[in-house]
C-alpha cells in the first residue's frame, strides 16, 4: 500500500490540475464567445471531461456501486460525440450544431448507461452486442472527428488553424486508441495504477495544447461567428483588411491575383483550387495563401471563390438580355458543378433564392 501511495498522489494531483485546466477553459469559452458554436460545443465537452476524471479515478470506479456510475459513464462515452461536433464546429465556418447532434449523443449515452447499470458481467445474450458497441464507440467518433478535422484542409488560409487540424488528427487519435487499448487490456475495463495515471497525463497534455492552441488563434479572432448572414455582408471578409504591403513582391502578386479573377474570371474554371491558382500565377501555395487570408481578410478558399461565382451570377440575375436563360444556366456558367450547393450558398449570401432575387429585381425594373 506504501509502495503505491505516491502514484495515487500523483494522480490525485494531475487529476485535479486537469479538472482545473478544464473548468477554466469552459469559462473562458463561455463568457467570451458565447455566441460561437465552437465556444458552446467546447464549454459543454470541457465539463463533460470533468466528469469523465473524476468516474475514471480508479478509487471511484472500485468503491461506488455501478448503478451509481451509470449517469457519470453515459457523459463520458458522450464526450465522444462532443469531440466529434466540436472539431466540425472549430473548422467548418459555417457549422450550426443540429437536433441530429443531439440525438446521436443521448444514444450513445443511454447505451453506456445502461451497459453499466444492469449489463456489465451479466449472462444476458445481449451484453456481448452492447458492451462491444460501446467500446467501439470512442474509436468511430475520433475517426469521423479526424475525417472531419482534415475535410477542405487544403482550402483552409488559416495557418495555425491548419496546424491546429493536423494536431487533433494525429493526437485526438493516438490517444483514443491508446486508451481503447488500455481498457481492453486491463480487468472489467478499468485502469488502474500506473496505466491510470498516464491515461490522465495523456489527457492533461492534450487538453493543455489545445487549449494554448485555441486561445491563440481565439485571440486573433480567426473563428466565425455561427449567426447566419445576408445580404452584401455574406460576401464581405470578416478579418480586417491589413494595410497596403510594403513589399513589392506581395503587391505584385495582388495586382496578378485581382487580374486574374476580375478579368480573366479565372473563378469560373470547374477544378479551381489553391494549388491550380498558384500555379497560374506562378507563387508557392503559402505565399497565395498568405496573401488570400492576411491581406483580403478570407478564411476559406472555397469561400472567396465562391464570393466572385455569386457576384457574376446575380450580375446575370440582374441582365435584362439574360433574363430568359434557366438559373442553371448561369450558375454553371459561373463555375459551380451542380445546382444545389449554388441554391444553398446563393440563398445564404442574399437570404433568397435565385428565383426569388431574379422576380423582386425584374418587379422593381
Amino acid at each position: 500500500m506504501r509502495d503505491a501511495l505516491p502514484w495515487v498522489l500523483t494522480d490525485v494531483a494531475i487529476r485535479r490540475a486537469l479538472l482545473a485546466l478544464l473548468a477554466l477553459l469552459a469559462l473562458t469559452m463561455l463568457r467570451d464567445r458565447p455566441r460561437w458554436a465552437a465556444a458552446r460545443v467546447g464549454g459543454a465537452l470541457c465539463l463533460g471531461l470533468c466528469v469523465q476524471v473524476v468516474s475514471a479515478t480508479p478509487l471511484f470506479e472500485d468503491t461506488v456501486p455501478r448503478l451509481w456510475q451509470a449517469p457519470l459513464v453515459a457523459v463520458s462515452v458522450g464526450n465522444a460525440v462532443l469531440f466529434w461536433v466540436f472539431v466540425q464546429s472549430v473548422f467548418d465556418d459555417a457549422f450550426t450544431p443540429r437536433p441530429l447532434h443531439g440525438l446521436v449523443w443521448l444514444g450513445a449515452a443511454a447505451l453506456s448507461g445502461l451497459n453499466c447499470a444492469m449489463l456489465a458481467n451479466s449472462t444476458s445474450v445481449l451484453a456481448p452486442f452492447t458492451m462491444g458497441l460501446q467500446r467501439a464507440l470512442p474509436l468511430v467518433f475520433a475517426v469521423l472527428a479526424a475525417l472531419a478535422a482534415a475535410r477542405h484542409w487544403r482550402s483552409d488560409l488559416v495557418e495555425e488553424r491548419r496546424r491546429l487540424r493536423v494536431f487533433i488528427v494525429v493526437t485526438g487519435i493516438a490517444y483514443t486508441l491508446a486508451s481503447l487499448a488500455a481498457r481492453l487490456a486491463s480487468p472489467r475495463g478499468q485502469l488502474s495504477g500506473l496505466t491510470a495515471t498516464l491515461d490522465v497525463a495523456g489527457l492533461l497534455l492534450i487538453v493543455l495544447a489545445v487549449a494554448v492552441r485555441m486561445l491563440r488563434v481565439t485571440r486573433s479572432n480567426l473563428f466565425a461567428p455561427t449567426e447566419p448572414v445576408t445580404g452584401d455582408a455574406a460576401q464581405a471578409p470578416v478579418l480586417p483588411m491589413d494595410p497596403a504591403p510594403t513589399d513589392p513582391a506581395e503587391e505584385r502578386l495582388a495586382q496578378a491575383l485581382e487580374h486574374t479573377m476580375t478579368v480573366e474570371r479565372a473563378y469560373r474554371a470547374e477544378d479551381m483550387s489553391l494549388a491550380s491558382l498558384a500555379t497560374r500565377l506562378d507563387v508557392p501555395e503559402y505565399r497565395l495563401r498568405r496573401l488570400i487570408n492576411q491581406r483580403l481578410g478570407h478564411r476559406n478558399f472555397n469561400a472567396y471563390i465562391n464570393g466572385f461565382r455569386l457576384d457574376a451570377v446575380r450580375a446575370a440575375l440582374l441582365d435584362p438580355a439574360r433574363r430568359e436563360l434557366p438559373v442553371l444556366t448561369l450558375a454553371l456558367d459561373a463555375g459551380f458543378q451542380s445546382i444545389g450547393p449554388f441554391n444553398r450558398a446563393f440563398k445564404a449570401a442574399t437570404g433568397r433564392t435565385p428565383t426569388e432575387f431574379r422576380k423582386e429585381n425584374s418587379a422593381d425594373s
